[in-house]
């Protein structure tokens, strides 16, 4: 089975998946990771490429098993961050508000690759040691199939208000930004900080809000 094969067998088990339940949408919790462009890769991993640890749901995205350290400008060390592939046209780092206090800096909250004037952090590998200018914490928000998409009535950039349906802390986000495409599947992404305030679990899913629930 060749890559191409494997990304429309999952694209078509998670949406079946999707019409057999209740319409809620599965919630993807992100941790800190980062992106590398392929110079800055091969500075921090001389000679290598990019190792599969762990296949992610959107079809194109993958978990690598190579790692980096993160040190803000106060000395504040980030351990273990998980690298993400593929490679980018720009290096990008993905932490929470939590983790920009920590390490002092001010990371705006933005959607992937919106970079324009985002912070710098040092960024460790066991070889090398470079400076990355393009540090954000995420922007909640939706990849959505287009059939999904078509079925909400949204379009790419619209804002959504959603329900986390969770046990004990039920929670509504605003201002959670719809993402289709034709080679994604619908899964909310929120970082650690809003997983732990809405106790997300590993079942927990997200409802969007229509106008009609909302009056």
């Amino acid at each position: 089975m060749n890559d191409e094969q494997l990304r429309t067998m999952i694209r078509r088990i998670i949406s079946e998946e999707l019409n057999n339940d209740d319409g809620g949408i599965p919630i993807g919790v992100s941790n800190h990771h980062i992106h590398l462009s392929e110079e800055d890769f091969a500075t921090l991993f001389p000679g290598q490429k990019f190792e599969l640890y762990r296949q992610l749901k959107q079809p194109a995205d993958f978990a690598a098993k190579q790692t980096v350290d993160l040190i803000g400008p106060n000395g504040f060390q980030v351990s273990h961050v998980r690298l993400l592939g593929p490679a980018r046209s720009h290096s990008q780092v993905e932490i929470s508000r939590t983790e920009a206090r920590e390490l002092n800096i001010d990371a705006p909250i933005r959607l992937s690759g919106n970079l324009d004037g985002t912070p710098s952090i040092t960024v460790k590998s066991p070889n090398a040691e470079i400076q990355v200018q393009g540090v954000i914490a995420a922007k909640r928000h939706i990849h959505m199939s287009l059939a999904d998409a078509d079925k909400y009535g949204l379009k790419y950039g619209d804002i959504v208000k959603v329900e986390i349906r969770s046990q004990d802390r039920k929670t509504i986000f605003e201002d959670v930004v719809a993402r289709p495409r034709k080679d994604f599947v619908t899964e909310m992404h929120i970082d650690t900080d809003e997983a732990n305030a809405a106790n997300v679990q590993a079942d927990t899913k997200a409802y969007i809000i229509t106008d009609d629930q909302d009056k």
